[in-house]
């Protein structure tokens, strides 16, 4: 009987300790759930309190990009509502805008830009230092994978601040960015935005005025002053070029070949526009395969004289 009532004992201190372990182990349980959320809430309230957290000069690389000083600002009053393609500088090759869709409307003027990379939260337009969470433009996924973000753009052809959130280090970083009002096609422009043979009133007949080449590596030039002949109101330009590897030019789409076969390229185009950065580009054959270049040219119709 003895050993009988111990056993029994035994028995129910056996199933005691196994109830207490099962209640242990949903213990556990929960508290491990509980420290998941914690965790959890701990690392958005991580982004949040670092928000204003902005990279300091050793995290920065340095900006490369340079306003040119001979630029002027262009402002939506300037363009014709439309979307155009247009090319962005960013100061930082850690902020790369590979395409971005400029939206003219309504006086205002907005881009999408499509980047380089998927390491950023969501841009400020300013200084990181001054970011307020009413200001955050989140990310946009895209179809293919890619992040966009959209923006207003205050003016083309000046620097513009905006500070980008590293979702990895959780901080500001500080960019310089400018629209190229060179890289828009001459149809974007608003009615007396740049002068045309029209608007100067120039008749028909032969001219000459001084043109400036800009882009590409800055080695090619054009020969200065370039002849101009107006017919029926419409310009055309002789361009000669510093070298004879120049294959074709394309202006507003339309590509031109050149008018000569021997000696530097000569080429025969039209002028969209005196005294505005006109958007060309060229087709060199230099190198080991022939490349696209884009340039722009600039005819100063202050130097027009007839021949």
């Amino acid at each position: 009987m003895k050993n009988k009532a111990s056993l029994s004992i035994i028995l129910a201190s056996f199933m005691l300790l196994a109830g207490c372990g099962t209640t242990a182990d949903t213990s556990n349980a929960s508290d491990t759930s509980a420290s998941s959320e914690t965790a959890s809430e701990t690392s958005a309230e991580t982004v949040s309190e670092s928000s204003n957290a902005v990279a300091d000069g050793a995290e920065t690389i340095p900006d490369s990009l340079v306003i040119p000083e001979d630029m002027t600002p262009v402002y939506a009053d300037s363009l014709n509502d439309g979307e155009y393609s247009i090319t962005v500088d960013s100061s930082s090759s850690m902020f790369t805008v590979t395409d971005c869709t400029l939206t003219v409307a309504d006086g205002k003027m907005t881009a999408q830009m499509t980047m380089g990379g998927t390491g950023y939260l969501y841009v400020f337009m300013g200084k990181g230092e001054n970011a307020t969470e009413d200001g955050y433009i989140p990310f946009e996924e895209n179809s293919d994978g890619t992040h966009s973000f959209t923006v207003p753009v205050e003016g083309l052809d000046m620097g513009i601040d905006c500070a980008a959130f590293s979702r990895k280090k959780e901080k500001w970083y500080d960019r310089t960015l400018l629209f190229r009002a060179d890289s828009l096609p001459a149809e974007a422009f608003a009615e007396g935005t740049f002068n045309t043979a029209e608007s100067l009133g120039l008749a028909d007949g032969v001219y000459t005025a001084e043109v400036t080449l800009n882009g590409g590596s800055g080695r090619a030039s054009v020969m200065s002053p370039a002849k101009i002949t107006v017919e029926n109101g419409t310009a055309t330009a002789e361009i000669e070029w510093s070298s004879s590897k120049y294959d074709s030019m394309t202006v507003g789409g339309d590509k031109y070949s050149p008018v000569n076969t021997e000696g530097n390229s000569v080429f025969v185009i039209p002028v969209t526009g005196f005294d505005y950065k006109m958007p060309i580009s060229a087709t060199t054959s230099a190198m080991s395969t022939p490349h696209d270049i884009e340039y722009t040219l600039f005819f100063d119709s202050t130097t027009l004289a007839a021949e």
